[in-house]
């Protein structure tokens, strides 16, 4: 299968990248199966995770899909959208993640990932440049359930080839 930079060698640059340009993914439903995974792989059975009756009782009235889970799916979802695939073969290195867990996610809750270029910032190598993205995890009703901060340190259009 062709990646996008093989059919159109089309990729972005450090340079190309404007502070305010924002972005979303598609959306993915969290799942009974995705919570009882993650329990099973991570060895976390937190009763608020898995216990139905005890998660009744506390502060969310339901079980809630563990923050990690979520925070890796909205991952997935950022890595599948046009925008990463473009910075993907000019991405050097994750320099940096931030997450704050603002609200539970709940079994059924429908999220999708809001991006945007918040920051840059100029290297002392003029063939690298540092980005910073502000991805919001929202659900099916719009509220914030996770904001995270991903520091990346990227080639500049110095470098003149995509896949180099």
């Amino acid at each position: 299968m062709a990646t996008l930079e093989e059919i159109y060698h089309t990729c972005l640059y450090w340079d190309e990248l404007e502070v305010g340009t924002e972005f979303s993914t598609a959306g993915r439903t969290i799942t009974e199966a995705d919570v009882v995974g993650f329990a099973g792989l991570t060895a976390d059975f937190n009763r608020a995770h898995v216990d139905e009756e005890f998660a009744q009782q506390g502060p969310f009235g339901k079980r809630i899909a563990h923050g990690l889970l979520v925070a890796s799916i909205s991952v997935g979802l950022a890595t599948r959208s046009m925008v990463h695939q473009l910075i993907e073969t000019t991405q050097i290195a994750v320099m940096e993640n931030t997450i704050k867990f603002v609200k539970p996610t709940l079994i059924g809750d429908t999220i999708h990932v809001d991006i945007s270029v918040i920051e840059k910032r100029e290297t002392s190598n003029p063939k690298r440049g540092v980005t910073i993205f502000r991805r919001l995890t929202k659900n099916q009703k719009g509220e914030t359930l996770i904001d995270s901060r991903v520091v990346y340190l990227m080639k500049t259009r110095s470098i003149t080839e995509c896949l180099s």
